[in-house]
């Protein structure tokens, strides 16, 4: 039997490694910089989401399954590049928060991509220094 949700998140993993990341990186997108897990080397995600009160808040499409969820879980500090400028923090996993709530305060649009393409959503906080 086929397992869709794994499916789609290997899909859509692929096409964000190999196509979103790396143009992400050469326009002035929102990333995520946090420290590989295994390489010790800093590894840059595009993601969307949103400044409030000195906190970055975002979802994760894939939750734990998404590889830079698994680098926070090893080394929870963390840079994000915002408006081009890079601020550090220390990011926070909230399991307990509503990811389809919170989507509703993030930009439309990166919104509407989570929630078309998630499987596992994760609610990500960033206390931003």
């Amino acid at each position: 039997m086929v397992d869709f949700g794994d499916l789609k998140r290997r899909i859509v993993h692929g096409t964000q490694r190999r196509l979103v990341n790396p143009i992400g990186r050469q326009l002035p997108v929102t990333m995520l910089e946090t420290t590989g897990r295994k390489s010790g080397q800093p590894r840059h995600t595009a993601v969307g989401g949103r400044v409030v009160d000195n906190q970055f808040w975002m979802v994760s499409e894939h939750g734990d399954r998404s590889h830079y969820v698994l680098n926070i879980k090893a080394n929870p500090a963390v840079r994000v590049r915002i408006n081009g400028k890079w601020r550090t923090g220390v990011a926070h996993l909230l399991p307990d928060d509503d990811p389809v709530a919170r989507l509703k305060e993030l930009p439309a649009l990166n919104s509407a991509v989570v929630r078309a393409v998630g499987s596992d959503l994760l609610t990500i906080r960033v206390d931003l220094d």
